[in-house]
């Protein structure tokens, strides 16, 4: 038994009695958090394990407590000792949106309908000066990820002065369109692994990173996801869907749906630089490789989107440059 493991055990013992084979590795994530899981007096439970001196887990309990107190399904917090880095949670269960919709193909329209409805409260009842503000400097600092660590590391690639510039333009184009959206709380990273199937609904978790940023971040991480996709046609109904429910609760500006989606697609290409080089990071410098096999994907919509629009057509260079193919354009609005 390790040290932290053990302090783990002394912590929860002294409300839950029970022994270290009764708790067992519930999941692992990208961070350096660990959960656990046990069953005391018939009820399930899970404990998160992230140690002070890795992860903050104060985040973690603000954020809950906001997201709870207007009705969002995340897990409740029994107990909390932040200074040692553990939390006594509600257990969601073991099957996750991923593998509902993976399985049962035929319910994904339900369950994204679903997924998409369970962003109005967060989005509707968001305040500024509450959670860290997604700021020019974040979403640049996320992009840069892209050039460090896919295209430098992963890729082994070092771009021409002439490449840079074209990268640094994209950005600031796609950085002043982002910076005009209308901004809310955003989960920061809502997807199909982050959503638990739980009592007939959707529980939230891993929303520790939440941000006040662009409404449309949220929508497109769950339609444009690292680890599913869906045909364009049905991206696009589901997110017309929710566009008609924005418009219900009066919580757009511009009733227009073509710049709505143009919105989408440029958080979206910041999402898909930023995840592409997070997934190059966490291979290399984390030796999480398996995340290598799901760059495809994101690679996939991140060229169908930059093709849409004339204006990032510097972006599209650098692209070719990396892959040296061309795609044919999608939808354009």
């Amino acid at each position: 038994m390790d040290q932290r493991f053990q302090a783990l055990m002394t912590w929860l013992n002294e409300s839950h009695p029970v022994s270290a084979n009764e708790v067992i590795p519930a999941s692992a994530d990208a961070s350096h958090r660990r959960y656990y899981r046990f069953s005391w007096q018939g009820e399930s439970f899970i404990v998160m394990d992230a140690p002070p001196n890795l992860e903050d887990c104060r985040p973690f309990i603000t954020v809950q407590q906001q997201l709870y107190q207007v009705g969002v399904a995340v897990p409740e917090i029994f107990r909390q000792a932040p200074e040692l880095g553990f939390l006594l949670l509600t257990d969601f269960g073991t099957e996750t949106f991923l593998q509902r919709v993976s399985h049962y193909p035929d319910e994904a329209n339900l369950w994204y309908q679903q997924a998409l409805q369970a962003l109005i409260p967060i989005q509707k009842n968001s305040q500024p000066g509450i959670f860290p503000d997604y700021s020019e400097q974040l979403l640049r600092h996320e992009m840069a990820l892209f050039n460090d660590w896919y295209v430098t590391v992963e890729k082994k690639m070092v771009l021409s002065d002439e490449l840079t510039v074209s990268l640094n333009k994209a950005i600031d184009r796609i950085i002043a369109s982002i910076m005009k959206q209308k901004r809310v709380w955003v989960h920061r990273d809502y997807h199909s692994r982050n959503l638990m199937i739980y009592k007939g609904g959707l529980g939230i978790i891993d929303f520790q990173d939440a941000v006040y940023g662009p409404l449309t971040y949220d929508p497109v991480s769950l339609l444009r996801d690292a680890y599913i996709a869906w045909p364009e046609e049905q991206q696009l109904d589901w997110l017309i869907r929710y566009w008609q429910e924005l418009r219900r609760e009066n919580m757009l500006e511009d009733n227009d749906f073509s710049q709505f989606y143009r919105d989408v697609e440029m958080m979206g290409i910041q999402r898909h630089l930023k995840v592409v080089g997070i997934f190059a990071r966490l291979a290399h410098r984390d030796h999480k490789l398996s995340y290598l096999a799901d760059i495809p994907r994101v690679w996939g919509y991140l060229r169908s989107a930059v093709s849409r629009y004339q204006e990032l057509s510097p972006l599209m260079r650098v692209l070719d440059y990396i892959e040296n193919s061309h795609v044919d354009t999608g939808y354009t609005f």
